[in-house]
């Protein structure tokens, strides 16, 4: 809660240059980590000045496909259980970390609303209205693939062969050209952040996984994707970052249009993903990472959240 509550303060501007998920990480861990030390409000004060003084994380690895992200992660969970350790101990960190002369805001966000960090507390957490990303890319696809994703389904249907696509056109809003506007990929990396894959690969794979950004994946789609289009559109535009969405336009090449757009995308709160679609996703992710009968590992994880006894499990 501590790091959306400042995700939301920061405002756009900053979100051109700096990843929130390294500036704005530090303080949900370091509060995550304050309160399984119990600490008091004022060590806790302590903590999330210091993980705010090691905010810090560029967009800058995209030129390169570089794997930062990863370490952007790593990073600001190891850096605000440091401070809460460090102030357990009585190490003391700066109280106004966030909006001082020389703080956060100051040096990182031009059009910051340091308000929102306290704004309407009686309301909903805003955990509870955190997003669940279905495919293991930016975000910011993620609108375009489940367009994607309805288009390959009503081709099939029609039976409407990729190869008769002319040109694909993916309307967005500007965040998405900032970061997903890659006509070429030559990485997984790479892939995960171009819209121009990305809609490829939803309308030419079987599923989006893993899979549909490596090497073989990318050699399939590559022609598909040299057919797109990125445009900034409304009312897209203008929607984010309240809510994240776009339009994909097929053009076939006897003149015919399939059209699919999305307000917001699947995963967020206006378009949850379902009991058995989190339950995929989060095999999927466990398969990838190596872990040997994932079913068991899930099975025992919602039996504890719902209170019962897990099964003894290996995980490795």
């Amino acid at each position: 809660e501590a790091a959306t509550r400042v995700g939301m303060a920061v405002g756009p501007a900053h979100y051109r240059i700096w990843h929130n998920t390294a500036t704005c990480g530090p303080f949900g861990s370091a509060m995550a980590a304050a309160s399984l030390l119990g600490l008091g409000d004022e060590a806790a004060m302590h903590a999330l000045g210091n993980a705010g003084s090691q905010s810090s994380g560029l967009w800058q690895f995209l030129e390169t496909g570089a794997m930062t992200k990863h370490l952007h992660a790593g990073h600001a969970a190891e850096a605000g259980v440091k401070a809460a350790e460090l102030a357990a101990l009585g190490f003391t960190g700066p109280a106004r970390i966030l909006e001082g002369e020389k703080g956060f805001f100051r040096a990182t966000c031009p059009d910051a609303n340091p308000a929102a960090v306290l704004h309407d507390p009686s309301a909903p957490w805003q955990l509870l209205r955190t997003s669940i990303k279905p495919w293991p890319s930016c975000r910011h696809t993620h609108p375009t693939i489940d367009a994607g994703e309805e288009l390959r389904s009503r081709l099939t249907e029609d039976r409407v062969s990729a190869e008769e696509i002319e040109e694909i056109e993916v309307e967005t809003y500007q965040a998405a050209l900032d970061v997903c506007d890659r006509p070429v990929a030559t990485s997984d990396y790479e892939a995960k952040f171009s819209l121009q894959h990305s809609i490829a690969a939803a309308l030419l794979c079987p599923t989006v996984d893993f899979e549909a950004f490596g090497e073989a994946a990318r050699a399939r789609c590559r022609a598909l994707a040299s057919s797109v289009k990125l445009r900034l559109a409304e009312p897209w535009a203008s929607a984010y970052p309240v809510s994240w969405g776009g339009r994909v336009t097929l053009r076939l090449r006897n003149g015919g249009e399939y059209i699919a757009e999305r307000e917001h995308a699947r995963g967020d709160p206006e378009a949850p993903l379902s009991r058995d679609q989190m339950i995929e996703k989060a095999l999927m992710l466990l398969r990838h990472g190596g872990t040997e009968n994932p079913e068991r590992l899930v099975e025992g994880l919602l039996s504890m959240a719902s209170g019962g006894r897990p099964p003894a499990l290996d995980i490795g």
